[in-house]
């Protein structure tokens, strides 16, 4: 039931999210749950928010946590692109696709929505590189396209698999077609482009921080490409003298965010959904990108020390 409709279900909720959480004494290391003053904080928000609200985060230096839902399967929007970019890495690695390799530019490639490939000439040549690159800075949605058709969908499930993954699924191209195994089955079709959770989210960053996904260089060489994410405008917002490595997502009615900021006094990995908005807002001033904002300011205070 959306917290939108009412009250009686916002309380059935909040009352579920905070059995997600667990009651566990605080420090280095430790969850921060039900009833802790970071609980508290991100509840007050949360519960004066329309919508449903998902989110991990951990301390990757102190080990402290926090959860909300962060189990729950969320539609993944734009931040499956991390997946789809950790198997263009792979791919070169293992020598089966060149970041030199060219990929053609059609009007049939062409896809709506972000991006800018969409205002080139039909038959530009990109290479691999600028694929991805252009897929991870700008979310371009035809560079993506042609990254997965370089790479297959169900490649990228078979890495994610491979890095403890279970939930971490691309289920097709954007606008359709390339669909994987999984985006066949009748059960994943709400979540449209791909399913995850922020629990998982989370642990992929943490796996890329740490130097563990297709190799340490491969994984700081994405990382610096994260870090050049433009339109950064949910979580951290305010922080724009911090590095950060993030990835963004956007549907008509969700926001989504994933990224690692590296604070002076610990390294964040923050995963945050916010889904079923009562309205489509296509602003910088969204409630869902406001409220992100505040959400990881009151999670870096409660897990820095």
């Amino acid at each position: 039931m959306p917290l939108t409709n009412c009250n009686f279900g916002r309380g059935l909720l909040l009352a579920f999210l905070g059995a997600s959480a667990a009651a566990t004494t605080q420090g280095p290391g430790a969850a921060h749950g039900v009833d802790s003053p970071l609980d508290t904080r991100v509840r007050a928000e949360v519960t004066a928010f329309h919508g449903t609200i998902s989110l991990h985060a951990k301390n990757l230096d102190s080990g402290a946590s926090y959860a909300l839902d962060s189990n729950r399967q969320v539609r993944t929007a734009s931040t499956i692109k991390i997946g789809i970019m950790i198997e263009a890495f792979a791919r070169v690695a293992e020598g089966k696709l060149s970041w030199s390799d060219r990929l053609l530019l059609t009007k049939a490639t062409k896809v709506s929505g972000s991006g800018i490939l969409t205002a080139f000439d039909d038959g530009l040549p990109l290479t691999f590189r600028d694929a991805v690159n252009l897929m991870m800075i700008v979310s371009d949605n035809t560079a993506t396209n042609l990254v997965v058709d370089a790479v297959t969908s169900d490649a990228v499930n078979a890495r994610l698999q491979t890095l403890g993954l279970s939930d971490t699924r691309l289920l097709r191209k954007i606008g359709g077609g390339g669909e994987s195994a999984e985006g066949k089955l009748k059960e994943n079709e709400r979540f449209g482009l791909g399913r995850s959770s922020p629990r998982e989210m989370v642990a992929l960053m943490e796996k890329l921080e740490r130097g563990e996904v297709v190799s340490a260089a491969a994984s700081q060489e994405m990382l610096a490409l994260m870090k050049r994410e433009q339109g950064t405008n949910g979580i951290w917002r305010a922080w724009w003298t911090i590095p950060k490595a993030t990835k963004s997502g956007a549907l008509d009615r969700l926001r989504s965010n994933v990224g690692i900021l590296y604070h002076p006094r610990g390294r964040i990995a923050l995963a945050i959904t916010c889904d079923d908005l009562p309205e489509t807002v296509w602003t910088y001033d969204n409630p869902a990108l406001l409220l992100m904002s505040r959400l990881s300011e009151i999670i870096v205070d409660g897990l820095v020390k």
